[in-house]
């Protein structure tokens, strides 16, 4: 039976396991070290490296925050993450820049969404906000961005989240933590009131376990005995690259509006911090958990989505948006015609294909995306199952939050 919601899972000075390296699970490790409430704290990563899945396979933006409902974990995290990963990065210095992002309405029928944007920014505790009211507004931020209206969000930044998750790395180990690479996870049981993990770098013993798994939290929840509401659907993220002949038309951040009926953000274009402008992402269905490329395929995690009833819901919701998903993803020129909604500008020629992320994105049953974070509990283990995107952002505050959650001092919404 899972655990109360209002009880500790640990006790002060037991040895804690978190499954899974990426910037979640580092983060973690490390509130967790500096709490000096554990006896010790092992990461245990599948991968040779550390951080290879969604946390550096995202376009690097510090997210302030904006997007999120107020209240719920997304914003919350997201607001105080991105404090405390500033702070992170400045101590350390790590490459990042707090450069601003213009979100803009291309249309008259946007504007009114543009104003619960500004009205869920002001509730988040966002600082600085400033709404630009028409295109020549718009241009003295970005000169060449078209739209009628927008906003100014001067706390959004972008970050090297490769550095970031080094950097975690060696806090964990200065604090007396260890890291241990290419550790899959092949068992969980709970016996004799301590988690024995099974990996292929070995076995593992510690009183309390953390999963975050990313692309196969849902897998870990099974794993440990525990049946998770939720299904992590794998979508596909591609991206394209400015020619530097083009670069100079984007300065900094560039985001459209929402559209409530689509379930994903939508195409943007992104200063990388190592210079260079990125384009996308759109949302394909892969038909590999970790498929960042169209002929990527494997059949288990492809069997599982398709025998998830939630998929065939969501398909049924959505029919057009994932047709024109899939062709977009096969046509430069229509990715680019998205594109110039944002920036008129921007022609065919300008851009050429960038890498691939795939979001780690949780689905209810119903069809509908997961669009919180969320955890299940159980008997000395938590499993961090749904952390898309602001996760990179919010990682440290989450690793805080899940310390509280650990020793009774806060309680996490759980699936």
């Amino acid at each position: 039976m899972p655990a109360s919601h209002d009880t500790p899972l640990a006790d002060p000075g037991g040895r804690v396991i978190v499954v899974g390296g990426g910037l979640v699970g580092l983060a973690t490790a490390y509130r967790l070290l500096q709490s000096g409430r554990t006896g010790g704290v092992s990461v245990l990563e599948k991968d040779p490296r550390v951080a290879c899945q969604q946390s550096t396979h995202n376009s690097g933006v510090l997210h302030s925050g904006l997007f999120y409902k107020p209240g719920s974990e997304k914003a919350v995290l997201s607001v105080r993450g991105l404090r405390q990963m500033v702070e992170f990065c400045r101590e350390r210095r790590i490459p990042h820049e707090i450069c601003g992002k213009v979100v803009v309405a291309t249309d008259d029928r946007e504007r009114a969404q543009l104003d619960r944007l500004w009205e869920r920014g002001t509730q988040n505790g966002l600082i600085g906000l400033r709404r630009l009211p028409s295109r020549e507004a718009i241009r003295e931020i970005e000169p060449h961005a078209g739209g009628v209206a927008g906003i100014h969000v001067p706390q959004e930044g972008i970050v090297d989240y490769r550095a970031v998750a080094d950097a975690l790395v060696g806090e964990i180990v200065r604090l007396g933590g260890r890291v241990v690479v290419d550790a899959r996870v092949t068992h969980l049981r709970r016996e004799s009131g301590a988690w024995q993990v099974a990996t292929t770098a070995g076995d593992f013993v510690a009183e309390v376990a953390v999963t975050r798994g990313g692309l196969h939290s849902d897998r870990l929840v099974r794993l440990s005995g525990l049946r998770p509401a939720d299904r992590i659907i794998p979508f596909r993220g591609e991206y394209f690259h400015l020619v530097p002949a083009a670069t100079h038309l984007v300065r900094h951040l560039i985001y459209p509006v929402p559209d409530p009926a689509f379930p994903f953000l939508g195409v943007h274009f992104t200063r990388m911090i190592h210079g260079g402008i990125e384009a996308g992402p759109n949302a394909v269905l892969a038909l590999a958990r970790e498929g960042y490329t169209r002929g990527a395929f494997d059949l288990r995690d492809l069997g599982e989505s398709l025998s998830f009833a939630g998929l065939w819901r969501f398909l049924a919701r959505h029919p057009r948006m994932c047709g024109y998903e899939l062709y977009r993803s096969h046509s430069r020129r229509e990715f680019c015609r998205s594109l110039q909604r944002l920036v008129p500008e921007i022609e065919p020629a300008d851009i050429v294909p960038g890498g691939a992320g795939v979001r780690a994105q949780a689905m209810a049953a119903d069809g509908r995306l997961v669009e919180d974070f969320s955890f299940v509990r159980g008997d000395g283990i938590l499993h961090v199952v749904n952390a898309p995107s602001p996760a990179a952002t919010a990682s440290l505050a989450i690793g805080e939050r899940i310390v509280g959650v650990l020793y009774g001092d806060a309680a996490p919404r759980c699936a």
